[in-house]
């Protein structure tokens, strides 16, 4: 999986350092600097959207029994910035996230329950908002290779995500005890008790309807925000187009990257996708590469604090053990100075002659004492 994800990144910036090039670097920087305030706009609307999905995975949760809304939100932005900076095929972040949400007190079933879920509601909202966008382009250009090649892409994807909603059910529970039974030999029964939680947890959350209608609700609402992004860019370069049109290249563009997921950031891949979704509405080479560009810096201005916001919570979370491990140490010397400060009972006589010591002595008596035999002299 490196090897591939290295492969493809490589592919990805030799894509993008040509297509660059093809459409002149210095008109797309003209283009990029056209954009002005629209760039510091786009950036307040990416900090807005990873918020609001950090508020779509808290509400999975359980009334009281999951973490605060203000944990969710900052781990939300550690998922952003490893999922968009870091060569993690988009999912590592998630599983970083987890984690990190089990540190805060949350159980660990509970904690990768939510991130399954929360990473499901996302994936169907993201399909309903393609199938949107798709319509759209329907109406707009009618039938043709971009509209096809799309509806091809929709309905691979259909079949994959409900392989994934079905893996978190009961029977995609039986695949996995069945894999582990099979490979784990008399080990496999600690993971499967995981596996029970992990999926009791599944159940629950799942179970609660009302509170995964509202994750959907959340998530949709979410991708329309980053629809905010291309119109506000566009528009900011001199490129009126309506809001319908810019929900159209963002819903379209955001499938793209979700199919190029191995490669960091969609290097490449989100280029060439602005580049043709552009060119159906008049818009040129180089102001597609400028809108990629300015949503570069959105990434960067997202992803770079969320990474030093990932470290900061590793070393405190290192720092906050360090004191648990040396209370354990020092009871554990306290448990040894006890039982060697316990007065040891007289040792055994060593063998003689042959003849073994008594195992249990007799304890001298006082009247056996040096004193006492002093007194019967």
């Amino acid at each position: 999986m490196k090897r591939l994800t290295t492969l493809a990144s490589i592919v990805g910036l030799g894509t993008a350092l040509a297509l660059f090039l093809s459409s002149g670097v210095s008109d797309v920087t003209a283009a990029v600097v056209s954009a002005g305030w629209g760039t510091l706009a786009v950036v307040l609307a990416r900090f807005l959207a990873v918020a609001w999905a950090g508020l779509g995975w808290h509400v999975v949760f359980p009334r009281g029994a999951g973490p605060t809304l203000r944990d969710c939100i900052s781990l939300r932005f550690v998922r952003e910035g490893i999922n968009t900076l870091l060569p993690v095929a988009q999912v590592g972040g998630d599983l970083i996230g987890a984690r990190l949400l089990t540190r805060r007190g949350t159980p660990g079933g509970m904690a990768g329950a939510s991130m399954f879920v929360d990473l499901m509601t996302q994936a169907v909202t993201q399909l309903v908002f393609t199938i949107a966008g798709l319509l759209l382009l329907m109406q707009i250009t009618g039938d043709g290779p971009l509209v096809r090649t799309v509806a091809g892409g929709v309905l691979l994807a259909i079949p994959a995500l409900a392989a994934f909603y079905v893996i978190q059910r009961r029977s995609g529970h039986r695949l996995i005890e069945a894999a582990l039974s099979r490979f784990a030999a008399g080990r496999e029964w600690r993971a499967l008790g995981a596996i029970e939680v992990l999926y009791e947890n599944l159940r629950r959350l799942y179970g609660n309807r009302a509170r995964v209608g509202a994750a959907l609700l959340i998530h949709l609402a979410g991708w329309v925000v980053g629809t905010v992004e291309v119109w506000i860019a566009l528009n900011a370069m001199g490129y009126s187009i309506s809001f319908v049109d810019a929900l159209v290249i963002e819903s379209l563009a955001q499938a793209v990257r979700g199919a190029a997921f191995v490669v960091p950031g969609a290097i490449g891949a989100q280029e060439g996708g602005l580049i043709a979704l552009g060119a159906l509405f008049g818009i040129p080479a180089e102001a597609a590469l400028a809108l990629s560009l300015v949503k570069r810096v959105a990434d960067l201005s997202v992803g770079l604090p969320s990474l030093a916001l990932w470290n900061l919570m590793e070393r405190r979370t290192a720092a906050s053990s360090e004191p648990e491990t040396a209370e354990a140490v020092r009871e554990g010397l306290g448990a040894i100075r006890a039982r060697l400060g316990r007065r040891p009972g007289p040792a055994p006589l060593a063998p003689a002659y042959g003849y073994p010591a008594a195992r249990n002595p007799a304890v001298l008596s006082p009247d056996n004492e040096a004193g006492a035999l002093q007194k019967c002299a």
